[in-house]
């Protein structure tokens, strides 16, 4: 069994990997030879009185890879009141200030354990693969110019993902903190080798733009509407930073999944999770989620896509799948493999003698 860490899935992992992988992957789903399981979390009191524990887990089989995977977050969730509303927030509260989330990797040949790693690195790069393998076949192929809203850990993402699949020149960045945005900007430049551009404002950043890359933990709309021109490809990963008049907008509208399976519990005095729930539920109806096309409709041409250079595509990548830590751990692991990455951990401490 391979023990990875976050910095041996960064060295090992790319988002091309990852948009390649996917592409794939979601044939297989969208063929019924792949499945996700059920994406289960369990809200409790903590002893923060401005907060929840949060236990969630999925998992998903890749039969074409040979993997099944699992993967379990053990949280402190909070939603702080700030100057922009509401928003949800991780809170690093595990020691050393650290998050706690696994991925677990089995073979579907004779179950037994393969790989564990964090969920961090790989969690960033499968929501933006997932994305960037929309806008590989949604985005105009002369498109150059990105507007991104957020400058967090997602965006980051977000930004190369984009990147890998178009000849972007520019990105204009933008988020509330000016300190935040110039930082981010620097830093994303650096790292891909183009312009990147801290906006001072959403709709400055928005303007012109080509793509524009929504990955916010706004509770609240962040995208207006009348921003939208002709040509526009938009993306989207959180369903209440985006409001709905955004879809009536678009002449195509491509959902990640109409319908993942889900079921959140909650105890006594998850009031303000509950609401959280219950707004996003009636966005998805607004939005008519359930009855669009997927990603998987996309790819394997059961839906049109882009029709003309002035059509306007939407992506909604709001839930995501078990399954798509199977594809991404598949690639992983032959990664690592190939370039002796990781700390090899004898399985029979994982394994059992008598059945379960």
């Amino acid at each position: 069994m391979l023990l990875l860490s976050n910095q041996d899935v960064e060295a090992a992992l790319t988002i091309e990997d990852c948009i390649a992988a996917m592409d794939d992957g979601y044939r297989e789903l969208g063929q019924s030879r792949g499945a996700s399981g059920v994406r289960s979390e369990i809200l409790s009191p903590t002893t923060r009185d401005d907060g929840l524990y949060s236990l969630l887990t999925m998992s998903g089989v890749a039969p074409k890879s040979g993997i099944g995977a699992v993967r379990i977050n053990s949280d402190i969730l909070t939603w702080p009141r700030t100057s922009q509303g509401i928003k949800r927030v991780k809170v690093p509260a595990a020691p050393g200030a650290r998050y706690v989330g696994l991925v677990l990797l089995f073979s579907v040949e004779t179950g037994e354990p393969l790989a564990i790693y964090p969920d961090g690195v790989v969690q960033r790069l499968r929501v933006a693969a997932t994305c960037g393998l929309a806008a590989k076949y949604l985005a105009r192929t002369d498109a150059r110019v990105v507007g991104l809203l957020g400058t967090g850990w997602q965006a980051g993402g977000q930004a190369a993902a984009i990147a890998a699949v178009r000849p972007i020149t520019q990105i204009r960045c933008y988020s509330p903190d000016p300190a935040r945005c110039q930082a981010f900007a620097r830093e994303t430049a650096d790292r891909l080798g183009i312009d990147v551009i801290a906006a001072g404002s959403a709709r400055e950043a928005v303007a012109r733009a080509d793509v524009v890359m929504c990955a916010t933990s706004s509770m609240q709309p962040v995208l207006s509407a009348d921003w939208i021109a002709p040509g526009m490809h938009v993306s989207s990963l959180k369903r209440l930073e985006l409001d709905a008049s955004v879809a009536t907008k678009s002449d195509i509208v491509i959902t990640h999944v109409r319908k993942a399976a889900a079921q959140i519990a909650r105890t006594a005095g998850a009031d303000l999770a509950r609401d959280t729930e219950h707004r996003k539920d009636a966005l998805s109806k607004a939005l008519k989620q359930d009855e669009l096309p997927d990603l998987a409709d996309l790819l394997l041409n059961r839906t049109g896509g882009r029709r003309s250079n002035n059509d306007v595509t939407l992506f909604l990548n709001y839930m995501g799948l078990g399954y798509q830590f199977a594809v991404t751990g598949h690639v992983l692991l032959q990664r690592a493999r190939e370039r002796g990455i990781g700390r090899q951990l004898d399985s029979d401490w994982f394994t059992s003698e008598v059945p379960s």
